[in-house]
C-alpha cells in the first residue's frame, strides 16, 4: 500500500535566516493579508520570550510557483527594498510575530506601533542588561520602549532621560535590540566608554551568553505547505489558523488570485457595491453572496457549453458555488458574468420591493437573494412575464415561509438556479424548494421576534396584501412604511394582556406575544392604541380620525383582524380567527395547502 502524500514539510528554522530572508524579500505576504497590528506591550513581551528562549508558536508559509495558487506577494511591512524582487515562500501564519521582529531586531529604525488606545507611537527597543541578569527579574520588565527622539520627557515637556546618543546607552547600560544579530562595534563602544573596566567586561559577556547567543540561536517551528498544495486547502488554512482579526474569506484569496493577473477584484467590488446600496434592501448584500451568483452563473455556462458540445450528460459540471467552486473562478469569468449578476442583484431587489420588503433589516433571508439574483441574471428580460414572476413569488415565500435557507444553502443555491430556470421557461418540474417547504401551524405561537425568517416574512405579506393603517386609512406602501414610521405592533395591548392574565408566550397554547396578536401599524397608530383595551381604542380612533365604524372595520379586516372580537375584547376569539386567516394567507403565498393541528388554548 502506497504511503500518502502529504503537502507539507514540518522543520525548524533560525529567526536569524527568517529575518534575513524577510529583508531580502525572500519571504513575502500575500497581498491579501491584513496589514500590522500589534501593539507596544505585545511586542515587548515577544521580545521578552524570545530573549528567554520561551516559544512564540509555529510559522507557516507557502511555497510559490504553483499555478493553481497564484498570489500577489507583496513586503512585510518595514522592508525597504524593490518590490519586483519575486518571493521563494510567502506567510500564511504568523505575520504580526515575523513583522514585529523584523522591525524590532532588523530594521534599525523606530518600530511603527500603538498604545493600548490604538494611538500611533513609533519606538525603539531596548533591553536593561543589570536587570536582564537578575534572576529575580520580570523580563518583560527589562525590556524597555523609547520615544523616536529616544528622549522621555514628562508631561510638562521636560526632558527626564535621553539616551540620544550611544554613550547614554552605554552609560546606562540599555542594550540596543536592533543591534542583537550584530553587535560588536555596540560592545566596542560600551567598553571602550567604561574604559575597558573587568567588572563591566564580565558583565557584558554574561549578558551575552545568556540573551544574545538566545536570540542569535533561536529555532522557529516552520511548517511549510509545498508547490502541489491546491488553493481550497489554502483558503482551509487560513480560516483554521488566522487569529489577527476576522477571518480571511474567500473574496480576499480571490483578490489576491486576480491581483497576480493585475485585475483589482477589491476595486471592481467597490464599484459594483456603490451601484447595489442604493437599493436600500442589498445593503448588506457582501462580497462573497456577489462571488456566489456569479459562480453559480459561472458554472451553469460550463455546464451549458459542454451540453451544447453533446456531451454526455451524466459527466456534465455540476452547478455549484462551494468555496472551492468559487476559487475556480477565472478572471475571465469573473468580468464575463459580473455586469450580468449586477442586473440580477438589481432585479432582485424590485422583486422584493413588490413584495414589501424595503429595507436590509426587513429581510427574511439575507442567502436567498443569492440564487434569486443568478436566476434573474440568467433570464434577463425572460423574468418580466406575469407568469415566471407568478411561479418566481410562489418559490420565494415558500423558501421564507419554510425557512428552508438557514443554513448548509450552497447546495440548496444550485438546485434553484438549474430548477428554477427551467420552471420558469416552461422547460421543467417544481423546484426542489417548494416540493420541500411545510408551514405547521403551531409555528405562529412561536414567531415573535425579527430573529425568525418566517416572522419577517409574515410582516412583509400583511402590509403587502393590502394591509391598511388603522388611524390614516392609507395603504402600507413604500412611501408610508418610511414616512409614517410603520412597524410590527400589537393589536391587543401588552399591558392589557398582562392584567388580563393572558399567557405572554407559548408554544402549545394561545399567547399575546407571537406574531397572531401583532401587525404593521405606524408609530402614531400605536400611540393612540397604548395600553387601552380593543373596545376602547378603536372608538378613540373613530373620534379623533373621523372614521366610522364600518370602514375601521374594513381597516381591521385588511389586516386578517375579524372586528367583532375586538370590539367586544375578545381575545381567545380574536387570537383564533386570526390564526385560521394567517394560515390561509400563508397557503396563498405557498401555493400549497397546509394540514391543520390542534393545540391547547
Amino acid at each position: 500500500m502506497c504511503p500518502a502524500t502529504t503537502t507539507f514539510d514540518s522543520t525548524k528554522v533560525f529567526l536569524k535566516e527568517i529575518m534575513r530572508s524577510v529583508a531580502t524579500g525572500k519571504v513575502q505576504l500575500p497581498d491579501f493579508q491584513r496589514g500590522w497590528v500589534w501593539d507596544d506591550e505585545r511586542i515587548k513581551s515577544l521580545l521578552a520570550s524570545v530573549s528567554l528562549s520561551f516559544p512564540i508558536g509555529a510559522v507557516m508559509m507557502l511555497q510559490t510557483g504553483n499555478e493553481d495558487v497564484k498570489f500577489k506577494p507583496r513586503l512585510v511591512e518595514g522592508v525597504e527594498i524593490s518590490p519586483t524582487i519575486e518571493p521563494d515562500n510567502l506567510i500564511l501564519d504568523g505575520q504580526q510575530r515575523l513583522t514585529a521582529l523584523f522591525q524590532a531586531l532588523i530594521r534599525n529604525k523606530p518600530v511603527d506601533t500603538e498604545d493600548t488606545r490604538k494611538k500611533p507611537l513609533k519606538r525603539w527597543y531596548y533591553i536593561d542588561i543589570e536587570m536582564a541578569l537578575n534572576p529575580d527579574a520580570d523580563r518583560e520588565d527589562c525590556i524597555r520602549g523609547l520615544p523616536e527622539d529616544k528622549i522621555i520627557r514628562n508631561f510638562r515637556g521636560e526632558v527626564t532621560e535621553d539616551y540620544s546618543a550611544p554613550k547614554r546607552e552605554y552609560e546606562a547600560g540599555l542594550f540596543p535590540l536592533c543591534q542583537v544579530f550584530d553587535c560588536d562595534e555596540w560592545r566596542d563602544g560600551y567598553q571602550e566608554y567604561w574604559d575597558y573596566d573587568k567588572e563591566r567586561i564580565k558583565q557584558f559577556n554574561q549578558f551575552n551568553r545568556e540573551v544574545i547567543k538566545r536570540f542569535e540561536n533561536y529555532q522557529v517551528p516552520l511548517i511549510l505547505m509545498n508547490k502541489e498544495t491546491p488553493k481550497e486547502a489554502v483558503c482551509l488554512v487560513f480560516e483554521k489558523v488566522n487569529t489577527g482579526g476576522v477571518s480571511l474569506t474567500v473574496f480576499e484569496l480571490l483578490t489576491a488570485t486576480f491581483a497576480a493577473e493585475n485585475f483589482n477584484l477589491r476595486d471592481d467590488w467597490g464599484r459594483i457595491y456603490s451601484t447595489l446600496k442604493k437599493y436600500s434592501a442589498l445593503a448588506k448584500i457582501e462580497n462573497t453572496d456577489f462571488l456566489q451568483a456569479i459562480t453559480l452563473a459561472a458554472t451553469q455556462g460550463r455546464r451549458l457549453e459542454r451540453a451544447a458540445d453533446g456531451e454526455d450528460p451524466e459527466k456534465l459540471p455540476a452547478i455549484s458555488c462551494k468555496r472551492k467552486d468559487i476559487l475556480k473562478l477565472t478572471r475571465d469569468e469573473y468580468q464575463q458574468y459580473a455586469g450580468q449578476v449586477t442586473k440580477g442583484f438589481e432585479r432582485a431587489a424590485k422583486f422584493l420591493f413588490l413584495q414589501n420588503i424595503f429595507t436590509s433589516e426587513d429581510i427574511p433571508y439575507r442567502t436567498q437573494i443569492v440564487p434569486l439574483a443568478a436566476t434573474l441574471a440568467v433570464l434577463g428580460d425572460e423574468a418580466d412575464t406575469e407568469g415566471a414572476r407568478k411561479k418566481l413569488i410562489q418559490w420565494y415565500w415558500c423558501g421564507v415561509l419554510g425557512e428552508l435557507y438557514g443554513s448548509a444553502v450552497e447546495t440548496r443555491f444550485a438546485k434553484d438556479l438549474g430548477e428554477l430556470v427551467g420552471w420558469l421557461q416552461g422547460k421543467g418540474s417544481e423546484p426542489t424548494t417548494i416540493s420541500d417547504a411545510s408551514f405547521a401551524p403551531s409555528r405562529l405561537l412561536s414567531l415573535r421576534t425579527r430573529n425568525s425568517a418566517a416572522y419577517k416574512g409574515l410582516y412583509a405579506l400583511l402590509m403587502r396584501d393590502g394591509g391598511i393603517d388603522f388611524r390614516t386609512g392609507e395603504p402600507i406602501d413604500f412611501k408610508t412604511y418610511f414616512d409614517d414610521n410603520i412597524d410590527i405592533h400589537h393589536i391587543f395591548p401588552q399591558a392589557w394582556c398582562k392584567q388580563q392574565k393572558i399567557p405572554q408566550n407559548s408554544s402549545t397554547g394561545i399567547n399575546y406575544n407571537s406574531i397572531i396578536n401583532k401587525t404593521p401599524l405606524s408609530s402614531r397608530t400605536n400611540r393612540t392604541i397604548g395600553k387601552n383595551a380593543p373596545s376602547t381604542y378603536l372608538k378613540q380612533i373613530e373620534r379623533l380620525a373621523g372614521i366610522d365604524e364600518g370602514r375601521l372595520d374594513e381597516i381591521l379586516k385588511s389586516h386578517l383582524i375579524e372586528p367583532k372580537y375586538l370590539r367586544s375584547d375578545d381575545f381567545e376569539g380574536f387570537f383564533n380567527a386570526r390564526m385560521e386567516a394567517i394560515l390561509q394567507r400563508i397557503e396563498g403565498a405557498m401555493g400549497k395547502p397546509i394540514l391543520r393541528e390542534e393545540y391547547e388554548g
